[in-house]
């Protein structure tokens, strides 16, 4: 195959157009969502820890980063912020001392109450451009793409 019918080929290939749409998408999608978590005084990294706290409970400092894709050295730094709001609190494991959990505060749960209900309500106007079933659609194909891709990785 010369580069020239190699060429149309991959131009017939949707492969990167769907890479395009779907970065392009998130971006829109995700800078919406930031402007409304920062409405609240947050950021969103702040936000993704407290209702990882809020709906799964204490954690260990050292899976957050895993849970909400922070890098290890960063959770140190947003635990300290949250702490320093009064919205977290850190708690040593009694068997392991070089494990620490945080866990949500009375103060992170009622923000997280007040927040949490126009949150949502500003989610479903972002994403009301599909409906109910091409939202549905669209969560099965990306969380298959997203697998397939994580496969992908664990290969290497």
């Amino acid at each position: 195959m010369d580069d020239r019918e190699l060429y149309t080929k991959k131009k017939q290939d949707p492969s990167l157009k769907l890479f395009v749409v779907l970065s392009k998408a998130y971006r829109a999608v995700s800078d919406q969502v930031a402007d409304d978590i920062r409405s609240y005084g947050l950021n969103t990294t702040d936000f993704g820890v407290l209702e990882l706290l809020y709906h799964q409970g204490e954690q260990p400092l050292q899976k957050i980063g895993d849970k909400i894709l922070l890098a290890s050295g960063s959770i140190t730094y947003v635990v300290d912020k949250l702490e320093k709001k009064g919205y977290v609190k850190r708690t040593p494991y009694e068997k392991d001392r070089r494990i620490t959990f945080a866990s949500i505060t009375k103060e992170g749960e009622e923000l997280l109450n007040d927040i949490f209900p126009d949150h949502w309500k500003q989610i479903e106007a972002i994403t009301a451009g599909l409906t109910q079933e091409e939202k549905e659609a669209a969560i099965d194909l990306l969380k298959k793409l997203g697998l397939y891709a994580s496969k992908l990785s664990d290969r290497n």
